[in-house]
């Protein structure tokens, strides 16, 4: 399996992988203020990648819809612009058009030039227990490379680590793992994505993976950075297994070998 991850900003990453090309979360607008129901999100740096340097994609993994730091304005009019584009089936709802919803566990295959890719929903809970009705429905994706010998990709979308992200570590023997990290914070004493110790139970659980953040960065409500992650995986012994990408270099992961 050939994998390569670019990061573009946020939660956003191009990953090309066997011939395919996906990308998680669009966020492509400059730096500014977005203005929500209830809070007010301040973006601070602008995407490493333009729409016109990404280029042509394969799949969208959208992990939810309704918030800005994963979907803003220019990232909407880039789902017309992939083959398709996957996310909840509520948010599938709301964009309409070519998005497909899925459950968590539903799967899908995505098929290019003989090569295919097996797409599977995972649960997410975008904070803490009880913060459904506040936050929607969140996905993350496990993508699974139909060549032999090959390990699956985890992707966890907006989450905290709870027993969904648990259960994904039971069923598959990821090789890969891009945790949504930052720890969140917007309304309340509380983390919305997975924070150091969240990014760590997730490396425990996935043993041997190779752990590569996204969302770390780039946006005023993120608490916690890639830095603060480098040094919480080095003192606790699991700095050789983190890979923290440069925005807008193309960087070829090793996947840990298949078991």
């Amino acid at each position: 399996m050939s994998l390569s991850i670019t990061l573009i900003g946020g939660p956003t990453a191009l990953i090309e992988i066997d011939g395919f090309r996906l990308l998680t979360d669009p966020t492509f607008d400059e730096p500014g203020a977005y203005q929500l129901p209830h809070v007010k999100l301040e973006k601070l740096t602008g995407p490493a990648l333009s729409v016109r340097d990404v280029g042509a994609i394969d799949a969208v993994l959208l992990s939810h819809d309704q918030h800005s730091d994963n979907l803003d304005h220019s990232g909407r009019d880039f789902l017309n612009e992939a083959q398709r584009v996957l996310t909840t089936e509520a948010g599938a709802k709301r964009l309409g058009g070519k998005t497909e919803g899925f459950a968590p566990w539903a799967s899908t295959e995505l098929k290019k030039g003989g090569q295919s890719l097996t797409v599977t929903a995972t649960p997410a809970r975008h904070g803490p227990a009880g913060i459904e009705p506040l936050s929607g429905d969140v996905i993350g994706f496990v993508v699974e490379s139909s060549r032999a010998g090959s390990r699956p990709i985890y992707i966890s979308g907006d989450t905290t680590w709870f027993d969904g992200v648990a259960e994904v570590a039971r069923r598959f023997k990821a090789g890969v793992v891009l945790p949504f990290a930052g720890a969140a914070q917007t309304r309340g004493p509380f983390h919305l994505t997975m924070d150091t110790n969240d990014t760590i139970e997730t490396a425990r659980a996935f043993s041997d993976a190779v752990i590569v953040p996204v969302h770390t960065d780039g946006w005023a409500h993120f608490r916690q950075n890639a830095g603060d992650l480098r040094a919480t995986f080095d003192t606790l012994g699991f700095g050789s297994r983190l890979r923290i990408l440069k925005p807008g270099v193309a960087t070829v992961i090793e996947p840990a070998h298949a078991a």
